[in-house]
């Protein structure tokens, strides 16, 4: 089983269109979303749920009103503001509080306790392009390099039960954790960029990160035509990084149209430009 991820120095660039046309267009795959922050590439695939799971990141304070004394010293320590005082009782705010657990050690009568705390879910989910693993994390919950681990993992485990030849993987915009727990020990990255100078400086960040993991680098510069000059700085710099052949997919505006509609573009227009490149590219160059 060959493990790919598809990523980019920044959001915007079309790496959910490029991961939506390679759900079609490639072999007997597992397909995982590990875009947990923002996902979205069920909004193409159109999964059938299957089975849901709470995904518990980490654990938050609690105070036993019974025990507590309101002695104020979980209040004065807490740097995030998470202790509150309502009235003559203390209690936890659990968006404030980050489960470092200082109140819980730091509490003379042991009132606080640390509970699990659910930060999201994940799913199992079959799709007509193959079984998909995808999650969603709750709004300004942290964890989410976890929750990307376990999702990978579960994927993995279906990859394996299937027999299918490839695992692909949407993996998150930028340089961060969820970028790390996607990417680390797959055989290919490929890096989704745009000819802009954000794009550019993005793209070179996101390939360092590629280096210092030694993952195989596969770069497509979408809307390549947009900047044809931004396009030949990329191309340069993959050149100096013998990085081969850039694919480069011309603006096409079929490509909208098929995100309006929900669908892959390889399902809205096969004859576009955009699905003739990448098809080429999965029978070429991966």
């Amino acid at each position: 089983m060959k493990k790919i991820v598809v990523i980019s120095g920044k959001g915007g660039t079309g790496k959910t269109m490029v991961t939506g046309a390679l759900s079609d267009l490639m072999g007997k795959k597992v397909i995982v979303d590990c875009d947990v922050d923002a996902a979205n590439l069920h909004l193409l695939l159109k999964p059938r749920l299957k089975e849901r799971y709470a995904f518990v990141g980490g654990k938050k304070a609690s105070i036993d009103k019974s025990l507590c004394t309101q002695c104020g010293l979980c209040h004065s320590l807490c740097r995030f503001d998470a202790v509150k005082l309502d009235g003559n009782a203390f209690s936890i705010d659990s968006l404030n509080c980050e489960g470092c657990g200082l109140c819980f050690h730091a509490c003379p009568l042991h009132a606080i306790t640390m509970k699990d705390h659910v930060d999201g879910e994940w799913f199992i989910s079959e799709t007509v392009y193959g079984s998909f693993v995808h999650a969603k994390l709750g709004i300004g919950e942290g964890n989410s390099g976890k929750l990307v681990s376990l999702i990978r993992q579960k994927a993995e485990e279906i990859a394996v039960q299937e027999k299918a030849d490839w695992l692909l993987i949407d993996g998150s915009p930028g340089i961060g954790c969820p970028v790390i727990a996607a990417t680390v020990n797959t055989d290919l990255a490929i890096v989704v960029t745009e000819p802009t100078l954000s794009g550019i400086h993005d793209f070179q960040r996101v390939f360092k990160l590629l280096e210092q993991l030694k993952i195989s680098v596969k770069v497509i510069i979408n809307k390549y035509d947009l900047n044809t000059e931004n396009a030949q700085k990329i191309e340069k710099f993959c050149s100096s990084k013998q990085l081969g052949r850039v694919l480069k997919l011309p603006y096409a505006k079929e490509v909208p149209l098929a995100i309006m509609h929900g669908i892959p573009i390889t399902q809205y227009a096969s004859d576009s430009p955009v699905v003739r490149a990448l098809h080429n590219f999965v029978v070429n160059e991966i």
